[in-house]
């Protein structure tokens, strides 16, 4: 099912790594910027709407839109944000448990569906860690501050006996964490099966470990919580893949490493990616090995696409101003009628007829750019 040189790096790639602590380590710190090598950038032009349709009569309509922010991984230029039929100033605002960005629009008597816009440039930036998996060691004491990435929570990254059993059979005794977050990464890519029609859309690890499927929500819920389980902090962060797509809205999980601090890993996509590989009938057993083992390489060592960007870091969270309840995610924007949560929709059933909300958008690229986990000449074959 998995690539095999995945299953030999897992074996033996990391059984030569040493137990290290830091036994202080005074430069841990959960909003530190990224440390990783950044080039290749490419420049969206984003035009971003989302139509949302209250329920008849609706009294008050109530619309958080996230807002990306700029990090040592992208530089945003801000454009306009708008609404339609009725015009409404929105509030831009920050949660205090991440600091997640969002302009908040407020209707009041909605008759009809009614269209936010968000326009901006955006310029994103290609991450390598070049990740040494000698160099990453245990934390012996983790600061207070790590607490809200290291906890089960209520929805989204849930860790229940299930998954605390799983983890203790899998890894036993943590060790060096890329090589425990290897284990789990392997056994997810080898018994989660990516299913869009069936997917929880918030991030639930309870969803992936009960299903066995899901996408990337699910992947990434799961994994950040058998990383918890470990004593490690994780988080999801759910940005956006600026091309064509039913719904453009894409998760990616993120494990503090030290001394890396936060490193991004695809483990959904990379899944896809490895299935690509191994369904081409134009390669040859010898290129498809090389090829997996490129894939491999990168993903272990820390990679992150300029073909996404974030917007939201962090689940389980008050919005800004509070909604009615916890988000447990914000893919593309979160909603809101008279106090109740609209459903999300799911572009990915086609069965499905009628929409609480859709979203419109169009992204102009300054120039082409080829998708990492789809096209096979991003890949450079291992040395």
């Amino acid at each position: 099912m998995f690539a095999k040189s995945w299953a030999w790096c897992a074996v033996l790639c990391v059984s030569a790594w040493p137990l290290t602590v830091a036994a202080q380590d005074t430069k841990l710190d959960p909003d530190a910027p990224y440390t990783a090598t950044r080039g290749n950038p490419v420049t969206y032009d984003v035009d971003f709407s989302a139509v949302v349709t209250p329920p008849y009569h609706a009294k008050v309509l109530k619309i958080w839109l996230p807002l990306p922010q700029t990090d040592a991984a992208q530089e945003v230029t801000e454009g306009a944000l708008t609404s339609f039929p009725i015009e409404v100033a929105p509030r831009i605002g920050k949660e205090e448990k991440f600091g997640n960005k969002f302009a908040y629009f407020e209707f009041n008597k909605p008759e009809g569906a009614q269209i936010i816009r968000h326009k901006f440039k955006i310029k994103v930036y290609e991450l390598h860690w070049n990740i040494d998996g000698a160099k990453v060691h245990l934390v012996k004491n983790w600061p207070a501050d790590f607490d809200k990435y290291r906890k089960s929570e209520t929805q989204a990254v849930v860790i229940d006996d299930q998954i605390q059993q799983l983890v203790n059979k899998l890894v036993g005794k943590p060790s060096n964490p890329l090589k425990d977050m290897t284990t789990v990464w392997t056994w997810a890519q080898t018994n989660l099966k990516y299913d869009h029609d069936h997917a929880s859309l918030q991030a639930s690890s309870l969803h992936a470990i009960e299903e066995m499927e899901g996408h990337c929500s699910d992947y990434h819920g799961l994994c950040s919580a058998m990383g918890r389980a470990l004593g490690y902090p994780t988080r999801v962060t759910y940005g956006i893949n600026p091309m064509p797509k039913n719904s453009p809205s894409h998760c990616k999980m993120e494990a503090f490493l030290p001394p890396y601090g936060w490193v991004s890993f695809d483990v959904s996509e990379t899944q896809n990616l490895f299935n690509v590989i191994r369904k081409d009938e134009n390669l040859s057993q010898g290129e498809k090995d090389k090829l997996l083992a490129a894939a491999e390489k990168r993903f272990l060592s820390g990679f992150r696409d300029n073909t996404w960007f974030k917007q939201t870091a962090g689940t389980d969270y008050d919005l800004a101003p509070p909604a009615a309840k916890k988000a447990a995610v914000v893919r593309t924007i979160y909603a809101e009628a008279d106090g109740e949560a609209l459903p999300e929709p799911d572009p990915a059933n086609k069965t499905l007829r009628a929409f609480s909300w859709m979203t419109v958008h169009k992204f102009t690229p300054d120039r082409k750019v080829p998708y990492p986990f789809k096209d096979l000449s991003t890949l450079q074959p291992a040395q």
